[in-house]
């Protein structure tokens, strides 16, 4: 990021700030909208977007076109089918004040005839993720997630497993169902199966989703329908598109409660400015009881002709306006910092606090993250801190109260040494994590044994952090090849280990065996190889034997790997420890080789350009397009002339009708998967 050169003049100095801005909110938009990993806070990211917004309504003819603040939303996800809207899906302004709302009433006010009375919609707004449902006849046909606001995400299968969404309109007899349906809502996820989902996940040794909105978005952009119905996802419709609007915006929220759909209860129409203040304070004391998070309330033009009379900026309606809650804060007492070690050896610290009430609850530990951030917030031991829950579930500490700083307080030691072995630790190049150097760190062992039985990795079903924990305490195991040879005896002496649990676990660890050698090798969690490095290495040497045989410089010649992930795998690889843990794994009945599909000629893909669209019946898109890349065939995310087949599932849209165009031969998945087996022809 470019440095602000103090002596420009000011006007320099204030668009070298804007260009440096738009250069970090992207960032957290990548973060938040493409991976759903969230850095900062709403709030942090608010004071972003308003500083932005600042500087450009001063120089409003030095604003780029590409400027975070003229688009409506994020990236479209490349993984499912692009949507273009009915109509544009715009985001809202936000209000942070009483007189920022005033300013707005004020704005609308001079919109509209004068002497127009203006009454508003005050409604919830809800900390989840906007999607457009379309009904044709009463029934669902698709949905889709904002996007950019004008193209969308595709996720009409993942939406269908939402049970608070109607699949067919509940149209009262004697009423005419509507030909077409444009409805708008939120997805989201309630605090119980978010904290559900949580549970979960950590017990599979899997990462814990941040917030509920974060764990919707990741859980509305499953590959798998059958995983999102397992989320306990949740709608609230709050707005009907085009010729079947009502009258007033409150009418329309009744006749979706009508059709079916969950509206929020917590609604109301006030008559003015006055009345939606209120509102706003009162909705304030009661949303920490609600069973769903909120960020803010919504306020919208009622009549919806006035909010045709108004219009839009091109970005958001000026009808309507987000006011956002600051977030709630309280301070506390650091009493001391928790250093832990997970999986790869890092220590992680925790900040230990005098318990306090925070958004409903009892708060006695924050991240503090790394050492960078302790020393950025000059965090003392014995400080008193303002903490907040990022997303209102997850305690951060915000800063230290320098002016109540006691003379008692201590500067944080940074640990030399592990806490869990003594070793010493250490901090390479530019990295802000600092690891233990013990490659037979206990904890190491322990995390590492919970990735190996996660989900992603073996996938040993009753074999989560509880258990792997249980088996470490009472000596049964000290790694992966140890959990082979457990017996049911061994496994029943565990506290709350029945056998018909025994048995369960002894099955998975079987099934377990039958795994590919890339689902091994991620498992064995060697540093930087991923599930995707694990499949390329799998498919380019075959079996264990010649990938321990290859060199680092055999490893980083291959596409995808490069010198830091060829000098990590080589280096595990030859530590003889680590070759014994594999010839153990071997001798237990691990399968220690891949069984790559057949990528000759021969197979009517081999050379072939592919391109997927729509939802296809039983697979996902990353699995198809992994299935037609091993038997040597080529896909692409548009269709050409140069394409020689497309492979069609349900709502395929435009690319569908350009393969038509073209002449391009499409077909379904069941040809599909019968040609990869060659029993089709071409």
């Amino acid at each position: 990021m470019q440095e602000i050169d103090l002596f420009a003049d000011e006007k320099t100095q204030l668009l070298a700030e804007a260009e440096q801005l738009r250069a970090e909110i992207r960032h957290h938009e990548y973060l938040y909208y493409v991976l759903d990993t969230p850095e900062i806070t709403d709030s942090e990211y608010d004071r972003l977007m308003l500083r932005l917004r600042e500087i450009e309504n001063s120089y409003p003819d030095s604003i780029p076109a590409d400027s975070p603040t003229q688009r409506v939303g994020g990236r479209v996800d490349s993984q499912f089918t692009e949507v273009k809207h009915m109509a544009q899906m715009l985001s809202l302004s936000n209000a942070f004040s009483l007189e920022e709302l005033k300013a707005f009433d004020e704005r609308v006010k001079s919109g509209l005839p004068a002497g127009s009375a203006v009454e508003y919609v005050m409604e919830p707004k809800i900390d989840g993720l906007a999607c457009s449902l379309i009904y044709e006849n009463g029934k669902l046909v698709r949905a889709a997630t904002r996007g950019d606001g004008v193209v969308g995400e595709n996720v009409t299968a993942n939406v269908r497993t939402i049970r608070t969404i109607p699949l067919t309109l509940k149209v009262p007899e004697g009423e005419a169902v509507p030909e077409l349906l444009d409805v708008r809502g939120e997805v989201y996820m309630p605090r119980q199966a978010f904290m559900r989902l949580n549970t979960a996940r950590a017990e599979r040794g899997e990462s814990e989703f941040a917030n509920p909105r974060n764990a919707a978005a990741g859980s509305l952009r499953q590959l798998d329908p059958q995983v999102t119905a397992q989320r306990a996802l949740s709608f609230f419709a709050y707005y009907i598109v085009g010729e079947n609007e009502q009258p007033r915006h409150s009418d329309s929220l009744a006749l979706l409660n009508k059709y079916g759909f969950k509206v929020s209860e917590s609604y109301k129409v006030v008559p003015d400015i006055a009345g939606a203040w209120e509102w706003i304070e009162d909705f304030n004391a009661q949303r920490q009881n609600l069973p769903y998070d909120t960020d803010g309330a919504v306020l919208k033009v009622n009549k919806v002709s006035q909010q045709h009379m108004l219009g839009a900026t091109g970005k958001d309606p000026r009808w309507a306006i987000a006011f956002k809650y600051p977030p709630e804060q309280a301070e506390t007492t650091l009493e001391d910092i928790d250093w832990s070690v997970g999986r790869t050896g890092v220590l992680t610290p925790t900040a230990v606090l005098t318990p306090v009430r925070l958004s409903g609850s009892v708060v006695s530990r924050a991240t503090l993250h790394n050492e960078d951030f302790i020393r950025a917030k000059d965090i003392c031991i014995g400080d008193r801190v303002v903490i907040n829950k990022a997303g209102e579930i997850i305690p951060e500490v915000l800063r230290v109260v320098l002016e109540k700083r006691s003379p008692e307080a201590k500067p944080v030691e940074i640990p030399t040494t592990c806490p869990e072995c003594g070793w010493q630790v250490e901090r390479k190049g530019t990295e802000a994590a600092i690891r233990c150097s013990n490659p037979h760190c206990p904890a190491l062992g322990r995390e590492g044994l919970i990735h190996f039985a996660s989900r992603e990795a073996m996938n040993i079903e009753g074999c989560g952090p509880s258990v792997i924990n249980a088996l470490l305490d009472a000596n049964l195991v000290r790694d992966a090849a140890d959990l082979y040879s457990l017996t049911k005896e061994q496994i029943m002496s565990l506290d709350r280990m029945g056998e018909k649990s025994a048995d369960n676990l002894l099955a998975a660890l079987q099934a377990s065996k039958e795994n590919e050698l890339d689902k091994l090798l991620f498992a064995l969690g060697i540093r930087h190889v991923g599930a995707k490095v694990a499949r390329t290495l799998a498919l380019r040497y075959g079996d264990v034997e010649h990938l321990l045989a290859a060199t680092q410089e055999d490893l980083a010649a291959i596409r995808d790997i490069g010198p830091k992930i060829a000098e990590s795998a080589v280096t595990w690889l030859s530590v003889p420890s680590n070759r014994d843990l594999l010839e153990r794994l071997a001798a237990a009945g691990l399968k220690m080789s891949f069984t790559a599909p057949e990528t000759s000629e021969a197979n009517p893909f081999f050379g072939k350009t592919l391109v997927f669209t729509g939802t296809l019946p039983t697979l996902g898109r990353a699995e198809a397009k992994t299935m037609a890349q091993d038997v040597g065939a080529k896909v692409s995310g548009s269709v050409s002339k140069k394409t020689d087949y497309v492979v069609a599932g349900e709502e395929a849209g435009s690319k569908l009708d350009k393969a038509n165009a073209l002449g391009v031969k499409v077909i379904d998945e069941a040809t599909f998967l019968a040609m990869l087996k060659g029993e089709a022809e071409k």
